[in-house]
Order: structure tokens, then C-alpha cells, then sequence
């Protein structure tokens, strides 16, 4: 028998696995309980206490301090009804809470912590401490390192808020959170589903994609939830899709960099240098002011005369328009004599007819028959 032959026979052995063989019924789990509920947790589901002392310290900005030590009595009074403690310190600009022997709920420390945060992010007091109800959370969204640009940050960030704030009003009644925009960060207070809906909201935001196009879709899924029908089916259909659009962007200017050369460029002259090459480094004090003053002279005289031949510029005559090669050809005299008779010919004869048409209206009807009859005897003559 070899050696290779006592695994296989002691795998052989084994009594075959049994398959939830430690699911089993428990007493305390079924079908009626909501497993989503979050119990609340009171002083008699943990009657000793904690033993071990937990704290957490966050600092503030110094803008804050004054803020801080007017509400800090409030503050103290709310968590020390959970059985916490809590310090402000001055000196280092850090707020502390931390756990005593009167605690009872474990977690609690933690939701004095996110108080703090929430605090230091200038969220109203009275906002803040509602963070210590078990339904609320809360999220700080870092934002400032999203995108590099001091310019565009701005301007996404107002985007964010939109006019007097109603971009961010419309996300709050949507989401069901309390939303404020503060530096770098963006505070978010709510249930899970908000927070997350406001995290994707706002860095998207920053990402440049307008929250017009988010608010859209919330609104439609909000009146979707009002129909128990449409409950179990998928929503993608009623959603819009919006595509991106390739916007012309200037392009960049290309500077071509110089040629690297291992010399250094030449040394451009000192001044000292160029007054040796002039001479005027070895002139005396007069004789320099003497140079100087001749040079405003010059140039003073330079302007004068140019005063001189503007001002004479107004009297130079205009050139005269030279006569076009195209010019009508002369009329001998008698074709000018008969041109003349039949323009008066048919003056007369439109003033005659203007007139009758005038005395027309004055006329019995057998006159005015007569007159066109007349008229039309001529035309048929002139046809012939």
C-alpha cells in the first residue's frame, strides 16, 4: 500500500456535508417584523453602562468661535441628556465630546461627533442638534478638490445654489434634506436615500453637469412612487436621457519654445557702456544739461512744425472730377425743336383728359355715354 493511496481513503471516510444544516427557526425572527425599522434604543437595553471611555475632538474655524460660545450652553444641555460630555477649548480652537458613566446608547459618541462636524461647517445650532435623533444623518461633501480651476469652481459652486437659492430650495423638497453650500464643502442632513441623492447632485454639479437635469428626473420618480401600480416595475422607460453635446472649445495657443542652445545669451550693454560709446560719458554736468536742453528744443520745434502743415492742410482745393469719356452725344438743333413739340403735345393731352375725368361726375349719364363711345371710335382708328 502507498502513501498516496491514505488521503484518498480518509476523504473517503467523511460523512457527507448537509446543507443548512444550522439554518433553524428563530423565535424572535418572522414574516410580520419590518427588518428596514431602526429600533429605538433606550436605557433599559444596556442598564450598565459602558466601560470604556470613548471621545473625539474636531477644530473650527476662528470665524466660528463667537458663534460657538453663545450656543455652547445649548449644546451642553442636549448632549448631556444622552450622557455625554462635551468641551470647548478656546486656546486650540477644538471642540471634544466624549463618553461617562451615564451612557448608555454606544452609539450616541458617534452622532456627537457628526453634531460637531456640522458645527464647525457653520449649520445653524438648532439644525445641528436635530443629528441626534436616530432617523437623521448627515454627510459633509468635500468638494474643493474636484477641479483645479478657481474660476470654474465658482462658478459651478453659484450654479449649485442657482438664483436666490432656488436650485438648492428645489433640491432640498426633493430629497427631504437640509442642504448647505459653505467654502469647500457642502453639509447634507436626511434619511440614506437623500444623502445619497444629494452627494451624486452636487458632485456632478462640480463635474459640470447642470442640477436642472437631476432635479428633472427626481420630480419624475417622485410622481412615480404615487402609483402603487408601478411599484414593481422598472421606471427606466419614464425616465429622460439626456446625451452629452460636444461644445467648441477655443483652442489652445501653441507658443513654440526657442531652440535650446548650451550658450547663454550675449550681455546687453550697461548703461555706463552705452554713454562711452556716445561720449557722453566724458562731458561735464553743463555740457550735458547744455545737450539736453538743445534735444527738447529740436523735438519742440519738430511739433510745431507739424501743427503748422496740418493747419494748412484745410486750405488745399479738392481735386476736381474729371469729366466721364462716355458723354451723351450733342442734339442737332432741329431734332431738339421737335423733341420739345411732342413732350407739349402730350402734357396738353394728358391735362385735357385729367380733366374731363374730373367733370365727369358732374355730367348726365348720355354725356358720359357719348364721351366714351367717342373715345373708343379713336382707338379704333389708331389700331387701323
Amino acid at each position: 500500500m502507498s502513501f498516496e493511496d491514505e488521503p484518498q481513503q480518509a476523504t473517503d471516510a467523511r460523512p457527507p456535508k448537509q446543507k443548512g444544516k444550522h439554518k433553524k427557526d428563530k423565535p424572535w425572527d418572522h414574516e410580520g417584523i419590518d427588518h428596514w425599522t431602526v429600533p429605538k434604543f433606550t436605557k433599559e437595553d444596556n442598564p450598565t453602562g459602558i466601560l470604556e471611555e470613548s471621545s473625539f475632538a474636531v477644530l473650527y474655524p476662528r470665524y466660528r468661535e463667537k458663534y460657538l460660545r453663545e450656543v455652547w450652553p445649548a449644546v451642553t444641555r442636549s448632549l448631556k441628556e444622552l450622557g455625554i460630555g462635551c468641551e470647548l477649548n478656546l486656546v486650540e480652537g477644538s471642540m471634544t465630546v466624549k463618553t461617562t458613566r451615564k451612557t448608555f446608547d454606544p452609539f450616541v459618541i458617534i452622532k456627537a461627533r457628526d453634531l460637531l462636524k456640522l458645527l464647525a461647517r457653520s449649520v445653524p445650532a438648532q439644525q445641528a442638534l436635530k443629528i441626534l435623533a436616530d432617523d437623521v444623518q448627515c454627510d459633509v461633501i468635500k468638494i474643493g478638490g474636484i477641479i483645479r480651476n478657481k474660476e470654474k469652481f465658482v462658478k459651478r459652486r453659484q450654479r449649485l445654489l442657482g438664483p436666490n437659492g432656488a436650485t438648492l430650495k428645489a433640491l432640498e423638497l426633493l430629497t427631504n434634506c437640509y442642504v448647505l453650500v459653505q467654502g469647500n464643502t457642502v453639509s447634507a442632513m436626511g434619511s440614506y436615500q437623500g444623502i445619497k441623492q444629494v452627494r451624486r447632485v452636487v458632485e456632478d454639479c462640480i463635474k459640470n453637469v447642470h442640477p436642472i437635469y437631476h432635479i428633472k428626473t427626481l420630480m419624475i420618480k417622485r410622481e412615480l412612487a404615487k402609483d402603487p401600480n408601478l411599484a414593481t416595475e422598472n421606471w427606466e422607460r419614464f425616465l429622460p436621457k439626456f446625451q452629452k453635446k460636444n461644445v467648441k472649445r477655443k483652442k489652445p495657443v501653441i507658443v513654440k519654445k526657442p531652440e535650446y542652445t548650451p550658450f547663454p545669451p550675449p550681455q546687453q550693454p550697461s548703461k555706463v557702456d552705452l554713454q562711452l560709446e556716445s561720449g557722453e560719458y566724458f562731458l561735464s554736468q553743463s555740457q550735458k544739461n547744455a545737450r539736453k536742453a538743445a534735444d527738447q528744443q529740436e523735438q519742440q520745434r519738430q511739433r510745431v512744425q507739424q501743427r503748422q502743415q496740418d493747419r494748412l492742410k484745410a486750405f488745399v482745393p479738392p481735386e476736381e472730377a474729371q469729366p466721364s469719356t462716355g458723354a451723351k452725344p450733342v442734339m442737332d438743333a432741329d431734332d431738339g425743336l421737335k423733341g420739345l413739340a411732342q413732350s407739349i403735345k402730350k402734357q396738353s393731352s394728358a391735362g385735357k383728359r385729367q380733366r374731363m375725368l374730373s367733370t365727369d361726375a358732374f355730367m348726365v349719364p348720355e354725356a358720359q355715354q357719348q364721351l366714351k363711345s367717342q373715345d373708343e371710335h379713336r382707338k379704333k382708328k389708331r389700331r387701323i
